[in-house]
């Protein structure tokens, strides 16, 4: 194994860590006091109900096929362990369970030949690195930088209400550093960072502290106020970016695409019906179930249609998306790329499409 080596989102993919679904999915679940007997029964009854056997197999599926293709394609494929998924945890200030390896690229950054740790405000998810420890091990040991952010105490309430003329939104407070890799956009020596409720300014200011005056980190506020940067920008290839056209325009697009060329794209097919009336009838219904009892879950959202702009890049040519985005396929392909649309459909319940459960370690590049 090579020291991990990636420095944008398009060079030529060598090796990528894939993401894994459990066979049993527990429904990532935070508490104040200590878990109870009655309270793991609850959760596990629910969670079938939430996570199906069907859906977690067609989603395993799914994942399996995305890793033979990136293989045919001639590129590695690792796969992180799942051996402390699902497990209770506690800190001196809360209780957790239900941490998984599905989004790989979730809390993990690949900057050069550095791999960095970045810290969830998530309380869930506090350990979830852990699943990839034995690979980036494997990395360091070969001459890789491995560092990790302060893990956050979230001791207290770390996402404020925030309530204006025209909106509102949540957002993290400055007092711990948190963030998210998943809301950095890697463009080579620069960074594109969204701050956001999955990202601070304080997360910005430690990860160009580590970084140091080798690469700069350009923060970008207002364009999209949930979480990751990668359903709202993505970039093909120098020069070249598609925005999200709902959240994205001329007045507040980043500076730092000034030169480019800017692709706005609104023809996302949008979220089948299916998949909204399972969400209103059965995750909704268990998430109410779970609050009344004091357990708190995230299951009350899932990813917006705008998942299936979240796709990823073997090469400056060549990009594999979820087949349900004929217009987004269609688009690409108008632009001179190699589409290959694969089947993705559960990544609105997984909360993360192709490039989420994705971590390009290695990709040729002239840095």
């Amino acid at each position: 194994m090579k020291s991990v080596n990636s420095h944008n989102e398009w060079d030529t993919l060598q090796e990528v860590i894939v993401g894994r679904v459990p066979k049993k999915y527990l429904i990532p679940t935070v508490k104040k006091n200590p878990f109870t007997k009655n309270d793991i029964d609850l959760i596990k009854k629910c969670s079938k109900e939430v996570f199906t056997k069907k859906m977690l197999d067609d989603a395993e599926k799914d994942v399996e096929n995305l890793c033979k293709i990136i293989r045919k394609y001639g590129a590695k494929v690792l796969r992180p362990s799942l051996n402390h998924s699902g497990k209770l945890y506690s800190t001196p200030f809360w209780h957790a369970l239900g941490e998984t390896v599905y989004n790989a690229r979730d809390l993990n950054l690949i900057i050069g030949n550095k791999i960095i740790e970045s810290p969830s405000q998530e309380k869930y998810r506090l350990f979830e690195n852990y699943g990839y420890y034995k690979i980036f091990q494997d990395y360091f040991n070969n001459g890789s930088n491995w560092v990790a952010a302060p893990k956050p105490k979230i001791d207290k309430n770390n996402i404020i209400n925030v309530k204006t003329k025209k909106e509102k939104y949540q957002k993290l407070t400055e007092e711990e550093i948190s963030f998210e890799a998943a809301n950095v956009l890697r463009l080579g020596k620069d960074l594109l960072y969204l701050v956001s409720r999955s990202g601070n300014l304080l997360g910005a200011k430690w990860l160009q502290n580590v970084l140091g005056k080798k690469y700069k980190v350009h923060t970008t506020e207002g364009i999209y106020r949930s979480s990751h940067i990668d359903s709202t920008i993505m970039c093909l290839k120098p020069g070249l970016v598609i925005l999200n056209s709902s959240r994205v325009n001329n007045k507040n697009c980043p500076k730092i695409f000034k030169n480019w060329k800017k692709i706005f794209f609104k023809d996302i097919i949008h979220t089948p019906n299916e998949i909204l009336e399972f969400h209103k009838k059965v995750r909704i219904k268990n998430y109410k179930i779970l609050k009344k009892k004091g357990l708190l879950t995230d299951i009350n959202h899932i990813a917006s249609s705008w998942i299936g702009m979240n796709f990823l890049s073997l090469d400056k040519e060549t990009v594999i998306v979820d087949k349900l985005q004929t217009n987004l396929i269609k688009l690409l392909e108008g632009l001179k790329f190699n589409v290959i649309p694969i089947k993705f459909s559960n990544s609105y319940f997984l909360k993360g499409g192709i490039h989420c459960c994705t971590l390009d370690t290695i990709r040729k590049s002239k840095y």
